[in-house]
């Protein structure tokens, strides 16, 4: 059974904490004394989905994320969150679409005075053919927005004009945000390479397998399908999408070249000898920056692989 939203096969939580969750000074220097809350996975769609499905055996099946999110959060404002003078809403993977899809409601719930932002790390899935010229992402994103219902948490303008599954995927959803936003991703995204890009089903051969597990072992070939100007470039699609965020002047961008997934959760990732660099600075530096508003245009993106000396074979797959 898969641990993940599962509270019968989940781990038990340690919370000593690391990368912005650490409360190590030195590697974590802006929010290591801040009060953290760790919400678990839970729905499959991102604490978005409100509905009653059928199962196979007859059974019926309950979808409460959107429920669950409004009330960890509610329960949280009631503790005390309500006094708060600065907050931030972030998460990874599943959790950086979270961040996406809620970081308006977050900002909502609290006085104009607070300073409220949101960070989303490796959250931004693409809409993108995989190798074998199908959307098969497409199609997974499209079982959720109709079995779990998750029209409620999308953009009113995006739906009047788009499908509901389009509007579920950031590059639409970014367009509707108005809460102050730091996007950290790979343009390299590990698990979107895996699973977006090049799922079993359009690569089941060996070299494809290699190359999806490090891509350090990618030939020419591969290396093209993952960067040059063809149909299905991944990072060109990622990158193409961020130019809605160059008129948003309190929005950060940190896109690296690293191969990995979610990188804000890990020490050696977040501010280490050997985490990514951008701009001279590590991730944790330039949300730092962002955050307390040290710099301006904290905006950077990577050039192409392998061009970045600072990603290390070291980081979190």
């Amino acid at each position: 059974m898969y641990a993940l939203g599962s509270s019968n096969f989940m781990k038990p939580m340690r919370f000593a904490g690391a990368g912005i969750l650490g409360s190590d000074q030195l590697q974590n220097p802006d929010f290591y004394n801040w009060n953290k809350v760790f919400v678990r996975y839970c729905d499959g769609a991102s604490f978005s989905g409100d509905a009653e499905g059928r199962a196979q055996d007859g059974s019926t099946l309950h979808f409460r994320g959107l429920r669950i999110y409004q009330a960890v959060i509610d329960e949280l404002m009631e503790k005390g969150l309500n006094n708060a003078t600065q907050a931030l809403l972030t998460g990874c993977s599943a959790g950086g679409l979270a961040t996406i899809l809620h970081c308006d409601d977050f900002s909502a719930r609290f006085s104009r005075d607070v300073s409220v932002k949101c960070l989303a790390d490796a959250g931004f899935f693409l809409d993108v053919k995989d190798i074998s010229g199908k959307r098969s992402f497409w199609s997974v994103y499209d079982g959720v927005v109709h079995l779990q219902n998750v029209r409620e948490v999308l953009p009113k303008d995006c739906l009047a004009n788009k499908e509901p599954t389009e509007c579920f995927f950031p590059a639409e959803l970014i367009k509707s945000i108005r809460t102050p936003m730091f996007i950290l991703n790979s343009a390299y995204d590990s698990w979107q390479i895996r699973n977006v890009l090049v799922p079993v089903s359009s690569a089941p051969d060996k070299p494809w397998s290699s190359c999806k597990d490090n891509i350090r072992n990618c030939n020419s070939t591969q290396i093209k399908v993952l960067d040059a100007s063809v149909s299905i470039a991944f990072r060109n699609t990622m990158v193409g999408a961020f130019k809605v965020v160059e008129d948003k002047e309190d929005w950060g961008l940190f896109i690296d070249s690293c191969f990995t997934h979610c990188q804000s959760l890990y020490g050696i990732s977040w501010n280490s000898e050997i985490s990514p660099r951008l701009g001279n600075k590590s991730i944790a530096e330039a949300a730092g920056d962002w955050y307390h508003g040290r710099s301006q245009g904290e905006k950077e993106i990577d050039c192409e692989y392998p061009c970045n000396p600072t990603c290390s074979g070291q980081l979190p797959p």
